[in-house]
């Protein structure tokens, strides 16, 4: 069995951009990879590509995942290709990270930290939202 793995992995020179976002694990199924490509979140070389766009070792790829609020974005260089979706530690191999990438990553999770930090634990109960009510109405 692991016989055909492997000459599954090694055997290929190219991979469509969609099949190996879904081997990579960036996307649970074939069809969110597509509707990302589709949509301009995945970029090849810093421009948008089409689904079919097929892809080699070495090749750098900016994928954008998340929401509006707090999106991700990373550049990723292509290690490896593969037809067959594996585990997470097997999806490791297929791409690496690139250090610019992994500290911007790291930056803006340290400001959507210190952005949750300005709020306040709990909503004011009614006592607390009179309070507030009289101190506004003071201060105009």
């Amino acid at each position: 069995m692991q016989n055909n793995t492997n000459s599954k992995t090694q055997g290929l020179a190219k991979i469509r951009l969609d099949k190996w976002l879904w081997a990579a694990r960036f996307y649970r199924t074939r069809t969110l990879a597509k509707q990302a490509i589709e949509g301009g979140r995945v970029h090849y070389a810093g421009s948008r590509v089409k689904t079919s766009k097929e892809i080699a070792v070495g090749d750098e790829l900016t994928i954008r995942q998340g929401s509006a609020t707090a999106m991700t974005e990373k550049t990723v260089i292509v290690e490896a290709l593969t037809t067959q979706r594996g585990n997470a530690s097997a999806a490791e191999v297929l791409y690496s990270e690139t250090d610019e990438s992994e500290n911007r990553r790291a930056y803006h999770a340290e400001q959507r930290k210190l952005a949750n930090l300005a709020r306040p634990d709990n909503k004011p109960n009614k006592k607390e939202r009179r309070d507030l009510h009289r101190f506004k109405s003071k201060q105009d």
